[in-house]
Order: structure tokens, then sequence, then C-alpha cells
């Protein structure tokens, strides 16, 4: 007789299944083949991924690019004499801007520069009660004897560059400088640029911006590094390599003739600054752009208003694209400024690609947990240096540059990440109505006046933006990646779950913040209304 070692066939299965599960601790399935449904997931993620690792390549050239002109500033040709300094027009475009428009004309009128060629123009095309501040403040410094005028618009025609339009008929500066509302310009900042302008063929110079508030929340603390990324990285690397960088529509200087030859200001696209300093260097003008040169702003403490902001600026370049990357194509460039060019104008294509790879984590868990560590790193870590470990060196390096090695935000950088992928929906939605054409008007980020990290009282002022419903979407994707993470967990799958929880933290923040702020400004509102106007606003000092 022989000796059964299993009582029972349900005990000879379990065994099976032990030994299998053995077999496949390093999750390669002796019994499992590639069907269809796999190849067809594999293929999408390893299409979209190598994409984006194209993406990653070039934002690593723009890292090792940056460190090997970092030291190749530009310098004037020359330094204006104070008899030779040209006539320089500011203007302040506005929409309702309650509560900044004292600080910015405060700002302005303390610009050291010869008054008599100095003329400041208010360019406001508010419908609240900024009307009446802004004119209150210009004729308090008109008596202190400024050339300054206040110019109202009883519509948005062309938004701010139809306002900037406007001005520039009554404008009487050869040179134009141009500071929205939440900048606060330092008083030497147009002596700094002005001598660039010895140069004629010098259309426009521009600052980097640094931030008031960058430290208020660790919102605003993402936000600056993912700003510094591209005032730090590419607009330096654009500059000294001999390509095209845009004006970032505030804290710079133009040369009137060169937007008046260039066509001027138009208002077919979100981003007018962006199409006018493409078409301005078509034309062969050269920009300058000052790296270790700041003009300090405020940038937005609510997820609404920072979302709203990205949303312009990725519809907007998408719009410009279409624009005018045929007529750069054809242009007669050297290649690398076409192909430079190529990438600045359709990076935002990677939002859209990203909702798909999101979509993807799930079955692709499935499909992943019967291949081996083998094939982990033969495919994916290659593709994903490229295009994730790309952006620490980009960002990282920023920070590197401004801050030194030592800066703590540096820890920062996963969560930077993350931000840039829950913008996926939002920035996404924008790319594709520019893909079709679909017009939406110019939406003003808000500016509350926040300098100080004890600072709450933006929570009971207005201008607070809506959610939508984009916010749902973002939370149901959190959870998704949330039941993702806890399968990859159970499954062992540890090498995803980095991935995993970068994805769930940026749909859950973006979301959740969404949802948080507006139920705040529903408590406030009521109390907002309550409150006497003369508490709202304190008037000019």
């Amino acid at each position: 007789m022989f000796a059964f070692e299993f009582n029972t066939p349900d005990e000879l299965l379990q065994r099976l299944f032990e030994n299998i599960a053995v077999k496949t601790a390093e999750n390669i399935s002796p019994l499992y083949r590639l069907d269809l449904f796999d190849w067809t997931v594999l293929a999408l993620y390893f299409g979209l991924l190598g994409f984006l690792s194209i993406y990653g390549v070039y934002r690593i050239k723009q890292v090792v690019d940056f460190w090997r002109y970092r030291h190749s500033a530009p310098v004037p040709k020359r330094t204006l004499s104070e008899a030779e300094l040209p006539r320089v027009t500011v203007q302040l475009p506005l929409f309702n801007e309650l509560y900044v428009v004292e600080r910015l004309l405060q700002a302005v009128t303390a610009l050291d520069y010869p008054r008599h060629l100095l003329q400041i123009q208010v360019l406001d095309d508010s419908t609240d009660e900024t009307q009446g501040v802004a004119r209150s403040l210009v004729q308090h410094y008109a008596q202190q004897g400024f050339e300054i005028e206040y110019i109202h618009r009883a519509d948005r025609t062309g938004f701010k560059a139809g306002a900037l339009a406007n001005g520039m008929r009554t404008a009487t500066g050869e040179l134009i400088a141009i500071f929205d509302a939440d900048f606060v310009p330092r008083p030497d900042c147009l002596r700094k640029m002005v001598h660039y302008f010895a140069d004629p063929l010098v259309a426009c110079v521009q600052m980097r911006w640094s931030h008031i508030n960058g430290a208020y929340n660790l919102l605003t603390r993402l936000q600056t590094i993912m700003l510094d990324g591209h005032f730090v990285i590419e607009q330096t690397v654009r500059n000294r390599t001999g390509g095209f960088f845009n004006f970032n529509g505030t804290a710079g200087i133009w040369r009137r003739c060169a937007i008046e030859m260039s066509g001027g200001w138009q208002h077919d696209t979100l981003t007018e600054d962006t199409d006018l300093s493409f078409r301005v260097q078509l034309m062969g003008w050269r920009f300058v752009y000052l790296l270790d040169e700041d003009t300090p702003s405020e940038v937005p403490v609510e997820i609404n208003a920072f979302k709203a902001q990205q949303r312009r600026w990725a519809k907007g370049v998408t719009e410009v694209a279409l624009k005018l990357y045929p007529r750069i194509w054809r242009a007669h460039l050297p290649l690398r400024v076409k192909l430079e060019m190529f990438f600045r104008l359709t990076g935002n294509l990677s939002y859209p690609l990203m909702i798909i790879a999101s979509l993807l984590q799930f079955p692709l868990l499935l499909v992943r947990y019967n291949q081996g560590f083998y094939q982990l790193m033969l495919f994916d870590l290659p593709l994903l240096f490229f295009s994730t470990i790309s952006v620490a060196l980009f960002y990282g390096s920023a920070i590197w540059y401004l801050d030194g090695g030592r800066s703590r935000r540096l820890l920062h950088l996963p969560l930077v990440m993350a931000l840039g992928i829950g913008l996926a929906f939002s920035n996404a939605r924008a790319v594709l109505e520019a893909l079709f054409g679909v017009r939406t008007e110019f939406i003003r980020t808000p500016k509350y006046r926040v300098e100080h990290a004890d600072d709450a009282t933006w929570k009971r002022k207005k201008y607070r933006r809506r959610h939508g419903l984009l916010p749902l979407l973002e939370i149901s994707f959190a959870i998704y990646f949330l039941l993702a993470f806890i399968y990859a967990v159970h499954m062992e799958l540890w090498g995803t779950l980095p991935f995993l929880a970068l994805f769930f933290f940026g749909y859950a923040y973006m979301g959740a913040m969404s949802l948080l702020q507006t139920v705040n400004e529903r408590f406030w509102q009521p109390l907002r209304r309550l409150l006497p106007s003369s508490r709202r606003f304190a008037g000019p000092t």
C-alpha cells in the first residue's frame, strides 16, 4: 500500500497552489501567457510613458544647459547716462483688484526714475468698488506731481490685451513697463532694465518673479517651486542658448516700436504675452532675461484660483501653438530653435495623456503582477527615469541655484510632482478647449494682499472662485488610486507604491482642497456682507 500525504482533493489543490505561489515569488507565473487585453494595456502604457519620456529627455537637456550657461549673464551694451534715459510709460492693468491696487500704486510711485520721464497709466476694466478706489488713488498721486492717468473701459473687449492696446493710444513713453496688480516692483527695477535698451535690437527685458507669500501654506510652497523651475531653468536656458523665450505678462519692459511693428497686442489667445513675444522674435528682435534680478509677486493662496490660473496658461499656450507654430516652422531659424519651440508650445498635451495613464494604472497592476522584476528593470526604469526623475532634477536644480543644497524646499519635490498630476483634469480640459476652438473669457487670478503667514483675512474676502464639478472627478480618481494602492500592497507589488502614492495625493489634494475651500467660502460669505465697507478697505494713506 502507498501512503498518501494528502487525505482529500481539497488539501491536494491547496498544496498545489502553495507551490505555485512559491514559484511566483518574483511575479513570474509558469502558467500565465499574455492575452490581447494584456498586450493592449502594455502597449498603451509603454507608448504613453515613451512619449512622456521624450519630454523628460528635453527637460534633462535644459538642466544640463542651465548649469553650463549659468554664469553667462547678459551685460548691457553700455550704461545710459542720465541725459540719455528714455521716457517710460508704466502700464498697470486692473480688473477688480480692490485689495492690492493701493499696494501697487505705492510701489510704482516709489520707482527710482526721473519723474519727468515717467508716465503712469492705470488701465482699469473693473466692475466693482475698485473703480472708486483706483480713481481716488490716482487723484492723490496726481496732486503730488506724478504724471498719472486713470483709464477706465466700459467693456472688456480683448481683456488684458485690449486694455494694454487701449493704453497705447495715449502712452507717451518710448519704453513700456508692465506690472500686474499682484506685483510689487522694487524702486530700482527700471534702472536695472533700461540700460539693455542701449542695444537698438533689444525689444524686451524680463525680470524673474519672486514671491511675497511663498511660505504661506503648502499650496504656495509648491507653486513657488513650480514657478522657480520655469523662471530659473527654462527662461535662462532659452535666452542664453539663443532660443526664443516669452515675456511673462508683467515685471518687464518693452520697446514700444517693437510692439507696434509686430502687430500690437492681439486677443485671439488667452496668453497675449506669449503670442506677442514670439511674433516679435520672429521679426529678428532680441530679448533679455535677468535671472539674478527679481520682482516680488503674490501667488494664489487658494486652490481654485491656482487651478484657474494654470488652466488659463495651459489653454493660452496651446492656442499660441496652433496660431504661430506653423509660421515658426517655416521661418529661417536653426532647427534647434524650432525643436525648442515645439517642446515649449506642446508640453501641455501631457495632461490629457496623463489622464489616460491614470486610468491604465489598475489594469496595469493586474497585468504586471505576472511579469518579473527583470522585465521591470529592462523597460520601466529607463522610461520612468526620463519621465519622472527628470522632473525632480529640473525643479531641484532651480531650488539649488536659489537656495543652496541644504534648502528644505528640496523635500517638497515629490509633492510638486503630485501637484502636477493633480492638475491633469483641469489643464486637460483647457488643452481640449484650445484644440477644438472653444472660446472662453480671460479668467483673472484673485489677489487678496496676503503677505504674512498668520494672515487669514482672505477667507472673508470676495473674488473667491467656485469649484465646479471637477473636484468630484478628482476625488473619484483619488479613491481609484487608493484602491490600487491597497491592491498593490496585498499583492506585494512594492515597486509600484511610490507612483501610486503620487497619483493618489495629487488627485486627493486637488479635489479635497477645492471642496473644503468652497465650503469655507459659503460659511464666510454671509458674514462678509454684514461687514461695513470701511472694514473691507482702508483707503489711501
